[in-house]
């Protein structure tokens, strides 16, 4: 039983992982950039939200929208302003200036007066509740995670299959360059990418918050979000999900059954043996883009 509580607490974090990684591999596929600050974006969507709750006195639904959309307006505006006049310069230059963008942002937050170093805390309706199943004890704070992800990435896959946006997304990440010859505005689609995968972290940023609390540091959660993506392959959206269950349940028997220390270190070994034995990840394309 003790197994099966532990399996249910790491899909639960595993599915924080995905979220992120689900933004990286969004934008990999279409920009064939390496957004570094995924996890910074998360922290701004935290604060936002505990902006929205706490000052405002917004319910927790319209929270996770207000953090939605001005995270997304970040994300927009990042492409927009910082990242598209270096487009055509190596991929090394574009990531560092996404690694700069998250530590100019964690700095930013930490010089608001009433936000600085501290921990805060995101007032939610089901706070210390939990299901009983026999006798498994699941808190609702794990169930309201596990839910939104289901539901959010149903979400995902109907607009990129049934959507003409979704679609012109997927032509765009097979081939810039014919996409744009058949009169998709690759430019315009490239921001709302952006956009989209800020408003995903922003999400994964409110479920995150009943955890660990909101803090300016909780950005650095990307960094074992990354991870996700390489397991699950960095072209595949599913995969990203997938590789964020598998690094969440890893982390949490590792926690449990092993030495301090491995749960921080499980992850990573898990993608070194994944680097050796699949280097594309477990769904990720074999294939140069298709023409």
């Amino acid at each position: 039983m003790q197994f099966i509580q532990l399996v249910i607490s790491g899909l639960a974090q595993g599915c924080i992982y995905g979220l992120i990684a689900l933004g990286f591999v969004l934008i990999y596929k279409a920009t064939e950039t390496v957004n570094f600050a995924q996890g910074e974006l998360l922290m701004i969507g935290g604060f936002a939200g505990l902006f929205a709750a706490t000052t405002l006195g917004m319910p927790y639904w319209a929270v996770i929208l207000v953090a939605m959309a001005v995270t997304a307006l970040i994300g927009f505006l990042n492409e927009r302003i910082i990242l598209r006049p270096i487009l055509g310069q190596s991929a090394v230059a574009i990531v560092m200036v996404t690694i700069g963008f998250g530590y100019m942002a964690r700095g930013l937050v930490t010089m608001i007066p009433v936000i600085g170093t501290d921990t805060h805390t995101l007032p939610v309706p089901f706070r210390g509740e939990v299901f009983r199943l026999g006798g498994l004890v699941i808190s609702a704070e794990h169930v309201v995670i596990i839910a939104v992800t289901i539901v959010l990435c149903g979400l995902l896959a109907a607009m990129f299959r049934f959507t003409k946006i979704g679609i012109a997304m997927q032509a765009m990440s097979q081939n810039q360059l014919a996409a744009y010859y058949m009169g998709i505005p690759v430019k315009r689609l490239s921001s709302l990418i952006w956009a989209i995968s800020a408003a995903v972290a922003a999400i994964a940023g409110i479920l995150l918050a009943p955890l660990t609390f909101i803090h300016a540091n909780m950005g650095f959660i990307g960094i074992k979000a990354f991870p996700a993506a390489v397991i699950g392959g960095f072209t595949s959206l599913p995969g990203a999900i997938v590789g964020g269950l598998i690094i969440g349940v890893v982390e949490a028997l590792a926690g449990f059954y092993l030495m301090e220390g491995f749960k921080d270190a499980a992850p990573f070994l898990v993608v070194l043996a994944m680097l050796v034995l699949k280097p594309n990840g477990l769904f990720g394309e074999r294939l140069a883009k298709k023409v």
